[in-house]
């Protein structure tokens, strides 16, 4: 496939000019990869996708395994980054080829009742998901300002709904490519304390497995929160957002890039997210094993606790920079938690939906934001946990990330739906084997639990 214009000359010089920049769209020197911003620009729905996996749930799911088991559970980011990156292609190359969101493709290939089940149970997840991570951010600011969580919920709410409302598309994911840099922080933790490198190495490649029901748990919570349905969502959502970007700055003329070209694309993207998305998890769960399991903390009530235990054994740089990557990953999440549900309620019920839409041209879209956002906050009056309901909602997620994988992968490898983009046999098996793998450790998790 390649930019289709009219096989006719320009009428005028407008439209001459038209057609030359629309070539540059595809053509010009400053988005080649060879130039120092080319893979800058090729960084898109992936990258954030990563970085938005490392949410405050996330930190709080490998700190507390951290925690709990050492350096026991490093093995589990090396197992899940290719199944991530896998799955991740997968939802990608679904809005590429369709042009559509994974829950339209959902409802078009399953029953409204099966769609709408899915959509439901990630709603719900989302939205514990959001009311943890947004306690978990006014802990964290609860340390420096002293300020009722509940008033502070209401703020963080309100600032992270005014992000989705407030700004195009174009602006919007301009603001979370530049929070993916909190992300670091928790690297630079790893240089204030001493690291048993050889340890590091043999639990990274050498799975360390007790047969207890905590220890499948824990497992289970780190593949649902590595593994999340909300970011199959958005990626493919995002995708679409993209190419409708691309389409309007050629006002009118078709925009069909060429296969390989965004294939590669896809996968430079998605592979650079997943990477730095694991790379972060393993730094975290390194951070906690070594600071506070090996001086004997084993159980995490809040984040603001893992921060604070921080500062007596890795020095008060150590918890400013957990601190500051708490509030960092908060504000990059929270919108893509909402928006995720929403792109895929949206798309279940065959709604319009973007960011790019106005309000009143996308009212369920924003509404179900809204909801979403609100229902978190709520839950902040809950005497419930946070850590506990951050760990619960990764083990949910890892549970109902199962039944939409296998739709996903259904829908991807349908030669007539997805044309050039269908699934080779390498990712296939990888994407069979990514449900394999969190199908198994829930059933291992179940066992453990009832026997």
């Amino acid at each position: 496939m390649v930019l289709v214009y009219p096989a006719v000359a320009p009428s005028s010089p407008d439209q001459a000019n038209l057609m030359s920049n629309s070539v540059q769209e595809k053509d010009s020197p400053s988005i080649s990869k060879k130039h120092p911003q080319g893979w800058l620009r090729r960084l898109g729905p992936g990258l954030i996708t990563g970085a938005a996996d490392d949410d405050p749930s996330g930190i709080a799911t490998y700190s507390q395994c951290g925690a709990q088991f050492g350096m026991k559970l490093l093995w589990t980011v090396l197992l899940t980054t290719p199944l991530m990156i896998a799955i991740q292609i997968v939802s990608a190359r679904i809005g590429v080829a369709t042009k559509c969101g994974i829950a339209e493709n959902m409802r078009q290939r399953f029953s409204l009742a099966t769609s709408i089940a899915l959509v439901t149970l990630l709603f719900i997840a989302n939205t514990v998901n959001i009311g943890a991570d947004i306690a978990a951010m006014t802990g964290v600011i609860q340390l420096f300002i002293k300020i009722p969580s509940f008033i502070l919920a209401l703020l963080l709410g309100a600032v992270t709904l005014w992000l989705q409302v407030k700004f195009s598309f174009k602006q919007y994911v301009r603001i979370l490519k530049w929070l993916t840099l909190s992300l670091f922080t928790y690297v630079g933790i790893v240089f204030t304390v001493e690291i048993p490198w050889k340890d590091v190495l043999l639990h990274t490649v050498v799975p360390s497995i007790e047969w207890q029901p905590r220890y499948f748990t824990a497992v289970v919570a780190i593949l649902g929160t590595t593994i999340s349905p909300y970011l199959f969502f958005w990626q493919s959502a995002q995708e679409v957002e993209e190419h409708e970007q691309k389409a309007k700055r050629l006002d009118g003329k078709t925009y069909s890039p060429s296969a390989s070209r965004e294939l590669g694309r896809i996968k430079f993207d998605t592979v650079t997210g997943m990477i730095l998305s694991n790379a972060i998890a393993f730094f975290i769960i390194l951070t906690t094993a070594v600071t506070l399991h090996s001086r004997g903390v084993t159980d995490i009530a809040t984040v603001a606790q893992a921060a604070e235990a921080l500062r007596p054994v890795a020095g008060s740089f150590a918890f400013a920079l957990f601190a500051l990557g708490i509030l960092g990953t908060g504000l990059l999440s929270i919108p893509i938690l909402a928006g995720s549900a929403a792109y895929a309620w949206a798309g279940a019920r065959n709604c319009p939906c973007g960011i790019d839409k106005k309000p009143t041209d996308a009212r369920e879209f924003y509404l179900i934001i809204a909801l979403a956002i609100c229902c978190g906050v709520a839950l902040i009056l809950l005497p419930l946990d946070p850590i506990k309901m951050l760990f619960w909602a990764a083990v949910i997620n890892g549970i109902i990330s199962i039944p939409i994988m296998i739709a996903m992968i259904m829908v991807a490898s349908s030669r007539s739906t997805m044309q050039a983009f269908t699934l080779s046999n390498r990712l296939r098996i990888f994407s069979w084997l990514t449900v394999v793998v969190v199908s198994v450790a829930v059933c291992g998790m179940v066992y453990q639990l009832f026997s």
